[in-house]
């Protein structure tokens, strides 16, 4: 992976968030709406074997200067020593693990303190115990079970599947690592479908950062595919919390006004003609 920059870069960025392609493109939402709604700036952009190319006019704004958008772009909002990759496109089927592997491999050579992964998981997986609670779940590299005392303060829970000791992270986790070619090791043992959250990108890029020593934490929410928006600003507002609460402000200074991207504008077309409900 191959990191072009075009301005300026922060040396040592304290968090870079990165959305994990899943339900409803969720991460990716977020990641929009944190662009549209601060002063981060792009520096470059990161060249990828493993992501499908793709290009496209400026999402941000309605009268372009000719910007165009790639399949992985960097910004950075130094104010709040913030690197922010937004992924356009999806993973090549199959490459996955090498995508993450390369992904942290560039995290832990650019000197981030910590790596901040934004995902939706499927409703359908929820407890139903568990319905009408804070659909918000995390993992965190913090301790060994996966728990973080920034998180529980915000009232969130570790994801219940989530166990370091089970053989299907341990697994993952063996595949992460790199040997001594600097490729991945190959296991007897493969994952399978049956090992849901194992197999979500979101994994991939946690695991591959946690082997390397990397300090991370995934946010993730519970949700469906659909009209994503106000999953995307309950996903947003989530992050805004445990970021001011890392940063000594209070969970309370979470919240904000979000601008909407100009490019959702069209996601969903018009607004109906209201003269269909006469």
């Amino acid at each position: 992976m191959e990191f072009i920059q075009r301005e300026q870069a922060l040396t040592k960025p304290k968090y870079l968030i990165m959305p994990a392609l899943s339900i409803g493109n969720v991460g990716q939402l977020v990641v929009d709406l944190l662009i549209s709604s601060s002063v981060a700036h792009k520096v470059g952009y990161l060249d990828s074997e493993c992501i499908l190319p793709c290009i496209g006019n400026d999402p941000y704004n309605e009268f372009s200067r000719g910007e165009l958008a790639v399949a992985l772009e960097v910004y950075e909002e130094p104010a709040n020593d913030l690197r922010i990759v937004q992924q356009r496109a999806p993973v090549i089927k199959g490459t996955m693990l090498n995508f993450a592997k390369d992904f942290s491999a560039w995290v832990k050579n650019s000197s981030t303190d910590e790596v901040i992964i934004l995902s939706g998981v499927d409703s359908g997986k929820r407890p139903m115990q568990d319905i009408g609670r804070s659909p918000i779940r995390y993992i965190s590299t913090a301790n060994l079970d996966g728990t973080d005392q920034r998180c529980e303060a915000l009232g969130w829970k570790k994801l219940e599947d989530y166990e370091p000791s089970n053989n299907s992270w341990k697994l993952l986790e063996s595949q992460c690592l790199e040997n001594a070619n600097g490729g991945l090791i190959n296991s007897a043992m493969q994952i399978n479908d049956e090992m849901y959250y194992p197999n979500l990108p979101f994994s991939s890029l946690f695991s591959c950062c946690k082997v390397r020593g990397l300090r991370a934490v995934c946010i993730l929410l519970f949700c469906s595919e659909g009209d994503n928006i106000q999953d995307a600003v309950l996903l947003g507002d989530s992050l805004q919390s445990f970021l001011s609460l890392d940063k000594g402000m209070g969970a309370d200074c979470g919240s904000k006004s979000w601008t909407i991207p100009y490019s959702w504008r069209s996601v969903y077309g018009p607004p109906p003609e209201p003269t269909i409900f006469y």
